[in-house]
């Protein structure tokens, strides 16, 4: 396809500050080589105080969506002129089109990745065989708690360091959620059959993750949406305790994907070659 064949070379990319750090633009760029689409997507460095403006004029420069990450998630969902269900109930979007009708539209993929790449690298794993517990109740909590609920598990405990925010969690999303106290996490692990880590503990960087994880049951799966490091020593107590393990890498991975279908037109796969791209990156 000619570059004239086209109205206009769509343009996607990520928002966020800072923004250096992201490997969507290595990601999407694959996926868009792979495909042999003409497109382009980039890391923009906006702030708080110009995410307003920024939106406004995006669509006027070419863009048909773009990716959004901390700290704007939550703001969109005042920005945006459409929001869809699952945004509204997470608190925050991280997918955005453009819409040719000037309204912009915004999602949350996130808990689509989580699920999809559970769902790939343990295909064995299911949800309904027992509590899940998730450490953390930030914007990440939120749609892997969404998404464990809707996957099936009969009951969700949460941990984290700073209760009330739990306790809106729980608010929000009903009794088959828990809330456990941040000294006593290790005790939510009993007969646990799905366990998250969503905080920054344990990445390059940031501080240890120190609640004992003594209690895991060895047919429980564990995963962690952190992949600075692969593997967090979240994740290797886990694999040496016998549990599956599965990086957070995929969940990345995965979100993006609806996304890229909507701005591209071609809906990517997410394979061996896609994680060794964004890897080497």
């Amino acid at each position: 396809m000619t570059v004239a064949a086209l109205d206009r070379i769509p343009l996607a990319g990520v928002i966020g500050s800072p923004i250096a750090h992201s490997r969507s633009p290595a990601l999407h760029g694959y996926w868009l080589r792979r495909y042999g689409i003409v497109g382009h997507y980039i890391p923009m460095e906006v702030s708080s105080a110009d995410l307003a403006t920024a939106l406004q004029m995006l669509p006027k420069l070419g863009f048909v969506g773009c990716n959004v990450t901390i700290p704007h998630k939550e703001a969109m969902i005042g920005l945006a002129d459409i929001v869809t269900d699952r945004a509204a109930l997470i608190g925050a979007a991280n997918t955005l089109i453009f819409r040719k009708d000037g309204k912009l539209h915004a999602d949350n993929t996130d808990g689509i990745g989580f699920l999809n790449n559970l769902k790939q690298e343990a295909p064995h794993w299911l949800p309904s065989a027992g509590p899940a517990a998730v450490f953390g109740a930030g914007g990440a909590a939120r749609a892997v708690v969404s998404a464990l609920l809707d996957a099936g598990v009969p009951e969700v405990r949460i941990a984290n360091r700073t209760r009330p925010r739990a306790d809106s969690l729980r608010a929000d999303f009903g009794a088959r959620v828990q809330v456990v106290d941040w000294t006593q996490g290790g005790g939510m692990l009993d007969d646990a059959m799905t366990v998250v880590n969503t905080t920054s503990l344990g990445m390059v960087g940031k501080s240890e993750f120190r609640i004992s994880l003594d209690a895991l049951n060895p047919h429980a799966l564990v995963t962690d949406i952190v992949y600075n490091p692969l593997e967090t020593p979240f994740l290797r107590a886990a694999r040496e305790a016998g549990c599956t393990t599965v990086d957070g890498l995929g969940m990345l991975l995965h979100q993006a994907v609806p996304g890229f279908e909507r701005w591209f037109g071609t809906r990517p796969t997410v394979d061996s070659e896609t994680r060794a791209a964004v890897l080497a990156s």
